[in-house]
Order: structure tokens, then sequence, then C-alpha cells
């Protein structure tokens, strides 16, 4: 069997903005089984040979079909499950349990019901034993980094979808991870509402280039964010097909930059490349009993 194309980090203009060649995370030969998954009752492997890095300060999005495995991808990266084969390092150290220099933005809402939007984000901080009024105190400086000032004593039910998500990207970013993963964070956002979430995302990352995974099914999305778009196969045994540089000038404005001929021209390419494994994806869901 021939083995699956090296995903190199290309840097470029845009790709890896520190200047720095440091290797954040590094997937190697990852395969992800789980036993008695398909149809006849044997292991079903979501991920084989795969290889992936992201370098330090680096935005990356990663595109596929609807199923292919970018959420268990995500997952190794976090250290929340353990592949089958292959190597997972963080800048270059093995991991061994849960990555404690990520951090992890759902999709689903993960806010706690009986905690406001302060407690909410200062959670994290209590847990590594800031004290509750300090903690408290700069819950609402990211709240108000993240357009919510004064929004901190309303309890989730008491928000809109997008105000939901603002406070979750707060509560990730106070504990100021090196990396920060992120499963299509916007999906469930009504199309205004993503397009203010995805310049206040570019806003919040320019100021101190953390590393990103960014998980999305959105091929636009991907190209208006990330330096490099890194295009998966379908499932199941998914594998990386394509690594794209995205050379379109920072900052960005995505409401803008939609119009511009570069990214016409990168979705174009980008689209060329997956288009296949799209309609492959549809139609093993539509044959799933």
């Amino acid at each position: 069997m021939a083995s699956e194309p090296s995903i190199a980090p290309k840097v470029g203009a845009t790709g890896n903005p520190r200047g720095s060649e440091r290797v954040a995370v590094e997937l190697e030969g990852l395969v992800c089984s789980f036993p008695g998954h398909d149809r006849n009752g044997g292991p079903f492997t979501a991920v084989r040979n795969l290889n992936l890095r992201v370098n330090d300060g680096e935005f990356v999005a990663v595109v596929g079909p609807t199923g292919c495995g970018k959420s268990t991808i995500l997952n190794v990266a976090a250290g929340l499950l353990q592949p089958t084969a292959g190597a997972v390092r963080i800048f270059g150290e093995p991991l061994a349990g849960l990555n404690r220099r990520a951090g992890y933005l759902f999709q689903a809402d993960s806010l706690m019901p009986w905690r406001n939007g302060t407690e909410n984000v200062a959670v994290g901080l209590e847990y590594r034993g800031v004290a509750r009024p300090e903690a408290e105190r700069r819950a609402d400086e990211w709240l108000a980094r993240v357009g919510l000032a004064g929004r901190g004593r309303a309890y989730p039910h008491q928000l809109s979808g997008g105000m939901k998500k603002r406070v979750s990207l707060a509560q990730t970013l106070i504990l100021d991870p090196e990396i920060i993963l992120m499963d299509e964070p916007f999906s469930a956002l009504d199309v205004q509402t993503r397009l203010l979430m995805e310049n206040e995302l570019l806003e919040i990352w320019a100021a101190n280039r953390k590393s990103v995974i960014f998980i999305t099914h959105d091929l636009e999305e991907a190209i208006l964010l990330a330096d490099r778009v890194v295009v998966l196969s379908a499932g199941p045994a998914t594998h990386a097909i394509g690594d794209f540089p995205i050379d379109l000038p920072r900052p960005r404005d995505v409401s803008e930059i939609r119009t511009d001929t570069r990214f016409v021209e990168l979705y174009k390419r980008i689209w060329q490349a997956m288009k296949e494994e799209v309609l492959k994806g549809y139609a093993q869901s539509k044959a799933r009993p």
C-alpha cells in the first residue's frame, strides 16, 4: 500500500507569523480504529496514516466531508483519545494524557447553566488555584474583550447563541493556552453572527498568535481564517489529500475578502481537490441504514 502524503507546513508570507520553525502539534502516521463498529462487527478505522504538522503561531484549518473523522483528529491532539498507532508530539514532546498546553472550544454549548457568564469564564482559573475575586475580575476583562462588557451576570439561558459562543471563547482564552483546538465552533450560528464571531476570532488571534487547529466543514470559512487549509478524504480511513497555503493578506475582514479575486481562485482550486471526496461522503451517508 502506498503511504499517504505527508502534510508538512508550507511557510510563506502569511504562515508561521512568529518566524519560528518550532512545531506546536505533530501527528505522525496517525491511526484511529474502534473495535466492533463496522457492519460486520469488526474494527472500524476512522483515520489511517495521517500526518499533520502545525507550526508555532500558525492558524491551520482542516476541512473534509461530513463524518470523515475531523473531530477524531482534534480529540487526539487534545489528549482525549488515544490513537491506535502513530505518534503525537506537542512542541516536540510525546503527548501523554491530556494536552495541558491546549484549550478546546467545542461545537456544542459547554457552559454550566447554574453559573452566570463571569462564573463560567472564571471556572478554569479557580481550578488552577486563583482566588475567586481575582478570577472573576479577569473573567470580566475577557468578557469585555469579546464584546460582552456588562453581561457577566447573565446566565446562559438569558444569552443568545452568539453571546454564549463568546462566553465559551473567553472561557478558553482566559487560560492562555499555547494551542487552541476549535471544533466547528460557529456552525450553529446565523450568518450575521457567524461573520461577527469570525472577525472577533481573527482580531484576538492576531494579538498573540497562538497555534490554532480549526475544524470546519465550510471551505469558505477555512480560507477566510487560516494560514493553511488541509483537506481530508472521505471516511472511513480518512487521510490528508491536500495542503494549501492561504496567501491572502492580513488583517482580514471576512465580510469583504470574499470578493477578492485571490479568494475566489483559492476556493476554486481547493474545491476541485475536495469535490470528489465530498460526493463520496454524501453517497456513503445515503447508503447507511
